[in-house]
């Protein structure tokens, strides 16, 4: 019968448990015998708190990696195997047996001997299988077993019978409050054969084969990682084990937005505050000039997240009431977890480049269950794996660190820069619509000092101080950055400041700006250059920009109108042919504007282009008077188009008498 809560396949290619923790024998022999004795002493002692680790008979391996198809154990009896494994474990100083499960594996016969962690440490076990053979302390190092020496051997000493708190039996509760369900749901979650339909095990039976109960006096009592995994309140035996998320909208946590606790189970709750998490992480989408592809990032990438929570809720204490607190503030997001790291890491080895040493873990039954539920990476990955994510997602260097006295453990996430200019103008925008206008400039400088090299900001900063009536201050800005390489979408000074030129009736300053204009990157900002050219009488520019990017602007009414008066514009520089040419196509896009009519105003001064452009046209009278009509019908208020009828008229009238004659 199968006895392994863990997926088999997963298990030999390493997927769920390190490569260290796993130990592969071709074959079988006494010579071997004494090799898995050894080796089960070893990840019983479990030295670094992992919890053990599997043997794996009948498979061979190269630096750590199976070879398949598996040899296989075919001229073997397992029976037998077992049988000298049981009797030589009970040399091993206090006996400690493991468990062992014979499988078919592709096609073969192979044993997997699972050694958890043992609660009675040190143990030692016989150098040799000779009668009389005195007994050694073995422990794993990396992927080897060997004896414990020297500072080793004083460490492994003194941790007798020192059991990690997660893997204690909790003398408060009883197996009763484990959930069935839960424990069903986990094992269904990681593909373990426990809970396949023949097999239809009781429930004690299952908890006893993940090894959560310990025994206690003439019962059992349900171990710490059982509770926390697999009741449906932990926190009513583990009180601050939740998740909390505080979101910030200013740097120093003084302007709170809002707040999110996450309980239950500890798998969930992570989960949960993940996928909330990640619903903060907007996405970002940015044209290169010159490519084709468009560069994407992300606010806070989600590896990263994951990676920070996770090993929160790996590392951290459960004896201490402190939740995990995680801080969102607009530049960067906090992750803080109780106490600092073990004893053995230091600041340094925090630091790009440097490797953490493969110190003691202080929960190996979290990080065990963690793993199989590809929450968990391998030991050492996590803090490199930030850093990794955060590059290839263009963010700032993460931070980490702790106090002297190891307190606590804080993981800093920049945002990513985009990302903190457009929180900086969301926000500005939101204050300048309410009327704090003083507000939204001082929150676009403050933000400038954070991302110096942001176009955007200096953009908006340009736009708001010109609204205020400051252009000297606008100008000044826009004069001591335009030629700034080191900008980042430097176009926008030039957007904003022709912008503000044209506002305030200077086409001529407006056409000085956009004759150096850099190339905008997306669709919104071309047709906004297209749009400032025609309003600066630069026809031929906007013309030639609209007709580019037409792929772009088609389904949009306003960009289609304003490219159809400046056909319009042009038509009245040229004649013959070309005017007439410039005049039918003007007619088609306003045809088309109107067909997209989202907007009653637009539509109605769309009609009203329409059928000045048909007049020119000499269009039928029936299709100028329907398009005037339209034009009245909809804003009848509108002097200009009464104006332009009743001249169009007169003149109509004109011209038919004269080809009458």
């Amino acid at each position: 019968m199968k006895l392994l809560p863990i997926n088999l396949e997963d298990l030999i290619h390493a997927r769920s448990v390190e490569s260290v923790r796993l130990e592969f024998k071709k074959t079988w022999s006494e010579p071997i015998l004494e090799k898995v004795i050894h080796c089960i002493c070893a990840f019983a002692n479990d030295f670094y708190n992992l919890n053990g680790g599997y043997i794996i008979l009948g498979i061979e391996d190269i630096n750590g990696q199976a070879v398949l198809p598996p040899y296989g154990l075919e001229d073997q009896n397992l029976e037998e195997i077992q049988k000298q494994i049981r009797g030589k474990c009970k040399h091993i100083d206090p006996e400690y047996q493991p468990v062992m499960s014979p499988e078919i594996y592709q096609g073969k016969q192979i044993m997997v001997i699972w050694v958890l962690g043992g609660e009675l440490r040190p143990y030692q076990a016989p150098e040799t299988l000779q009668k009389g053979s005195p007994k050694v302390y073995f422990i794993r190092q990396g992927s080897e077993t060997v004896k414990a020496q020297g500072d080793n051997l004083t460490q492994l000493i003194q941790m007798t019978a020192k059991v990690p708190f997660d893997d204690r039996r909790n003398i408060t509760a009883l197996v009763d409050v484990i959930s069935p369900s839960l424990v069903r749901k986990y094992l269904a979650d990681i593909r373990s054969d426990l809970v396949a339909p023949e097999v239809n095990l009781p429930d004690r039976d299952l908890y006893e084969y993940m090894k959560i109960l310990s025994p206690m006096n003439s019962h059992k009592a349900p171990k710490n990682v059982a509770l926390l995994f697999f009741t449906e309140n932990p926190e009513q035996y583990f009180p601050g084990i939740q998740i909390e998320i505080v979101q910030f909208g200013d740097d120093a946590g003084g302007d709170l937005i809002e707040e999110k606790v996450f309980r239950g189970p500890i798998h969930f709750q992570l989960r949960q505050a993940l996928d909330y998490l990640n619903s903060f992480s907007t996405s970002m989408i940015k044209k290169i000039p010159g490519k084709a592809e468009a560069h994407k990032a992300v606010a806070f990438p989600y590896e990263s997240m994951e990676e920070a929570l996770v090993n929160a809720v790996y590392h951290r204490s459960y004896e201490i009431r402190e939740p995990i607190k995680v801080y969102l503030y607009p530049d960067r997001m906090e992750i803080i977890s109780y106490p600092g790291p073990v004893q053995g890491i230091e600041m340094h080895h925090l630091q790009a480049g440097e490797t953490v040493p493969p110190v003691q873990s202080r929960n190996r039954r979290i990080g065990e269950f963690l793993k199989e539920l590809d929450l968990a990476e391998g030991r050492g990955t996590g803090i490199p794996k930030i850093r990794r994510k955060m590059r290839e997602n263009g963010s700032p260097e993460p931070k980490f660190e702790f106090d002297t006295g190891r307190t606590y453990f804080r993981v800093i996430l920049p945002a990513h820069p985009q990302y903190v200019v457009i929180h900086s103008l969301r926000n500005s925008a939101h204050l300048w619509a309410t009327g704090d206008r003083k507000g939204a400039v001082a929150n676009l400088e403050q933000a400038l000092k954070k991302v110096p090299t942001s176009g955007a900001i200096i953009g908006q900063l340009i736009e708001y101080k010109a609204s205020l009536g400051d252009s000297a201050s606008a100008e000044h800005m826009f004069n001591e950055n335009k030629n700034n390489p080191e900008l980042i979408d430097r176009h926008l000074l030039f957007l904003a400041m022709a912008r503000a030129y044209l506002d305030s009736q200077n086409p001529s300053k407006a056409s000085l700006i956009l004759q150096d204009i850099p190339s905008p990157t997306t669709g919104d900002e071309l047709i906004e250059l297209a749009i400032l050219y025609k309003r600066a009488g630069r026809f031929r520019e906007a013309h030639k920009v609209f007709a580019s990017n037409f792929d772009i602007l088609r389904e949009d009414q306003k960009a289609v109108h304003e490219y159809a008066q400046t056909k319009m514009k042009l038509a009245y520089m040229e004649r013959g042919y070309v005017r007439d040419r410039l005049n039918k196509e003007a007619a088609e896009l306003l045809r088309r504007a109107i067909q997209l009519s989202d907007d009653k105003v637009r539509t109605a001064w769309c009609w009203f282009d329409l059928a000045r452009t048909l007049s020119r046209l000499r269009s039928p009278e029936s299709d100028i008077l329907n398009a005037y009509s339209k034009a009245m019908e909809l804003l009848p208020d509108e002097t200009i188009f009464r104006e332009n009828y009743e001249n169009w008229k007169v003149n109509h009238e004109k011209w038919r008498r004269s080809t009458r004659r």
